[in-house]
């Protein structure tokens, strides 16, 4: 499970949020909408919520 997590969901999760980081980040740089950007950022802070639980449960199974 620990391995699963670790070589798995961990990069997952990492760049689920880096893709969503560059989104906005692109949308900003194009003079985007602004609510477009707003949902980005809101879905940037799930995702990094997300794998901050992913990664806490990885180093918690790997220390059983």
């Amino acid at each position: 499970m620990a391995q699963f997590m670790s070589h798995f969901a961990v990069p997952a999760a990492i760049i689920a949020v880096a893709i969503v980081l560059a989104l906005g980040l692109i949308n900003m740089m194009r003079g985007g909408s602004p609510n477009r950007s707003q949902k980005l950022m809101r879905m940037r802070v799930l995702l990094q919520f997300i794998a901050i639980i992913v990664i806490m449960t990885t180093i918690w199974a790997m220390g059983r």
